[in-house]
């Protein structure tokens, strides 16, 4: 060969130079350095400075590196990379005719030429977890939302070695305790396993560490921090959807952290399938482990969190009070916590009770108000819920006594919170005309007046959507 390999190189560099982005060369070809060149073999290896630099060439620039080597070192050449990193991987790739190639890898020692021997490589220092360490599984109260999701989660914390529900994909909508659980899961894991490296981050943190290291030029320190994790703890994913880079990234992450055994932990207000925007192989790599839903807290649930939160702050509140607040948080976490807080503020300042008065001014204050129209459905679902009866029993022609009572009150708060009509609330609970309508109002008011335990129980469903008067 009349030229020097690595002159050889050099040139192959400029001409990849030639058809690349500026910014896209300093990232990927200019950390590449010229190790030899076997003339018997036809063999080029180079250095790179980490796996994620290798993995990135194979993905989207083996067809360039092809060409390029081609056009400089004739046909036949075989180029291998040297993945130079404190854990000295050693990553080989042929390329040779045909750009795509069958893909060896090895774990070697980075002097000599000994055989091929998996190094043990130094523990990475510890790191904060950024965790919020009062977001534990003593106070994240179970209930029938959220009892999947919970036992998984406190498993995989007590189990992390363990590849099972690898990823977990918790979902749900806002203020429903995800980002609660996936911090509970990582305090857990410290607990129990303090030489764990557990990371929690919100994915808009993510992005803007790794806009930084772009424009910083320092993109491969940024990945291989990252692939140190043991526990990867991502909030807010949505963040992501058609922020393509962020993605490309972070597969290459959650690869290396799969394949390596490492946990990963994920947090989304809605399921894989409906993150549009989102790379179709990141879809499928979130949906390999297990998809979990959060749903929003029923009103027990509501209530026993409440109970929780008002125990561990030593506040007394009347249990109407909670019950109220309850109802009208639309089954919001952030929005019970919200409102006990403000009581709790309101009650010092004006050194008052914390009584159903104030709780009502402040919940409209808290809570954001649905000041919709309540609808016949709106009233039949509250009725239906409070008595434990299906929509089909109270519309159907049944007497049992559960199923009239439900008819009647259904018909009674049709009538005191919309503006229909007497026959159009009957036409709508099961087709009944206007006499019926009046005689059942007339009864429940009756029974109101002398049943207090009744009168609490109207009044019980009423705060349920009291806010939508």
């Amino acid at each position: 060969m009349s030229n020097n390999p690595k002159m050889l190189w050099d040139k192959s560099l400029l001409l990849i130079k030639e058809n690349v982005s500026e910014q896209q060369f300093n990232t990927w070809f200019r950390p590449i350095a010229f190790e030899s060149f076997n003339e018997s073999t036809r063999t080029l290896l180079v250095q790179v400075p980490s796996p994620f630099v290798y993995e990135y060439l194979e993905e989207n620039y083996v067809d360039l590196l092809g060409k390029v080597l081609r056009h400089t070192f004739g046909d036949g050449i075989r180029l291998t990379y040297r993945v130079v990193t404190d854990k000295t991987h050693n990553i080989t790739q042929v390329i040779e005719g045909e750009p795509k190639a069958d893909i060896e890898k090895t774990r070697q020692k980075t002097r000599g030429n000994q055989s091929p021997t998996v190094l043990d490589a130094a523990r990475p220092q510890q790191i904060d977890s950024q965790l919020n360490t009062r977001n534990t599984f003593a106070n994240y109260i179970e209930g029938a939302s959220n009892k999947l999701p919970r036992s998984v989660g406190l498993s995989i914390a007590e189990h992390p070695n363990t590849t099972q529900f690898n990823p977990m994909f918790i979902y749900g909508p806002s203020g429903c305790g995800k980002t609660h659980l996936i911090n509970a899961i990582g305090v857990r894991t410290k607990e129990l396993y303090p030489q764990k490296r557990v990371l929690y981050v919100s994915a808009r943190l993510f992005q803007v560490q790794y806009t930084n290291a772009v424009l910083n030029n320092t993109t491969n320190d940024f990945i291989n921090f990252y692939q140190t994790i043991d526990m990867l703890i991502v909030d807010d994913i949505q963040e992501w959807v058609s922020a393509t880079k962020t993605q490309d990234t972070f597969f290459h992450i959650f690869n290396h952290l799969f394949l390596n055994g490492k946990r990963i932990i994920l947090a989304c207000d809605r399921p894989p399938v409906d993150l549009k925007g989102m790379n179709e192989r990141l879809l499928t790599r979130f949906s390999c482990g297990l998809i979990a839903e959060l749903e929003k807290p029923n009103v027990q649930l509501c209530e026993d969190i409440l109970n929780c939160k008002i125990k561990r702050d030593g506040l007394s509140i009347p249990a109407e009070v909670v019950r109220f607040i309850a109802q009208t948080a639309n089954g919001s976490v952030r929005d019970l916590e919200g409102v006990i807080n403000s009581l709790m503020a309101y009650s010092i300042v004006y050194n008052s009770n914390i009584d159903m008065k104030l709780a009502e001014r402040v919940i409209k204050r808290a809570v954001k108000i649905d000041d919709t129209p309540l609808t016949m459905d709106d009233i039949m679902d509250k009725v239906c819920v409070h008595f434990n009866v299906s929509t089909t029993s109270v519309t159907g022609r049944s007497r049992k006594h559960e199923y009239v009572v439900a008819r009647q009150v259904s018909m009674y708060l049709a009538q005191k919170y919309t503006n229909m009509p007497a026959s159009r609330i009957g036409k709508l609970v099961g087709g009944r005309d206007h006499s019926t309508v009046i005689h059942s109002c007339s009864q429940v008011e009756k029974r109101i007046k002398v049943d207090v335990s009744f009168s609490d129980e109207i009044t019980s469903i009423e705060n349920s959507f009291k806010l939508k008067r």
